[in-house]
């Protein structure tokens, strides 16, 4: 299953209950969900964690619009558009976290 998130993890509480219940597939962080894949924020244990787990994604053109290109947590993966597009057709569910 590929879970997609987009709301940043500091205003909101959808990372936390995906990584609360998802055991294996994908997660896309798009849009502000992208700060919970940076160094240095509250979040980067969590991440790094289930990154042991889980195939964690973000968005690169979101990633840069921000400015964080240089700050990706090592095991994160970096997709453009069309990755995007590829993760949702290599996973038969996809899951929008709101």
């Amino acid at each position: 299953m590929l879970h997609i998130i987009n709301k940043s993890p500091h205003s909101d509480n959808a990372l936390e209950s995906c990584l609360g219940v998802a055991n294996s597939g994908d997660i896309l962080l798009i849009e502000d969900a992208v700060y919970a894949a940076t160094k240095g924020n509250a979040y980067e244990g969590k991440i790094r964690e289930a990154v042991g787990k889980l195939k964690i994604y973000a968005l690169l053109p979101d990633i840069e619009a921000r400015g964080l290109a240089e700050r990706v947590i090592d095991g994160v993966s970096t997709v453009g558009y069309d990755g995007f597009v590829d993760l949702a057709i290599a996973n038969r569910n996809c899951q929008s976290w709101l």
